[in-house]
């Protein structure tokens, strides 16, 4: 508790998701208006040459790594507000999960919209996450030097 010696105002402008006691608390945005909101993330597993010559061959044994790894995506991004304790349940409007092949990897897109009260955000970027697991999942037996990374928001809008 000793970290959270701040006033309450201050708390408020640096944390969000803490209340006036500095415990854990999900935002009250029932009182802000509905606006279309997108937002943008991405991320990269990177992957052996041996590996991407596999995917690019649609010879994985598990099969067809975009197909699975993009509904993967798509799901999780529905689901959200399952995985993070503090995220609102959204009405999501658009999920879309892309791929783009890469000299050492591939990079996950991905693009969540809605129109509500709150940011997609974490939609995005859980959409990207759990793409790149898939797709280490699906890769896992022909390779042990897989890593993931560079996952970011891209870009946010509301209008």
């Amino acid at each position: 508790m000793a970290a959270f010696t701040t006033s309450e105002d201050n708390m408020a402008e640096k944390f969000s998701h803490l209340n006036e006691r500095g415990e854990a608390s999900m935002v009250d945005v029932g009182a802000k208006p509905d606006q279309q909101r997108e937002a943008k993330a991405s991320g990269k597993i990177f992957l052996q040459p041996k590996t991407l010559e596999l995917i690019k061959s649609n010879s994985i044994e598990k099969g067809d790594i975009f197909s699975v790894a993009r509904i993967a995506g798509i799901q999780a991004a529905k689901n959200t507000f399952n995985l993070i304790p503090l995220c609102h349940q959204l009405q999501l409007t658009k999920i879309a999960v892309d791929f783009s092949v890469e000299d050492d990897g591939i990079r996950v897109l991905s693009l969540a919209k809605c129109t509500g009260k709150t940011g997609v955000e974490m939609e995005a970027l859980t959409a990207v996450n759990v793409a790149l697991l898939t797709i280490y999942d699906m890769c896992k037996a022909v390779d042990k030097q897989m890593t993931m990374g560079e996952i970011k928001l891209v870009e946010k809008h509301k209008k």
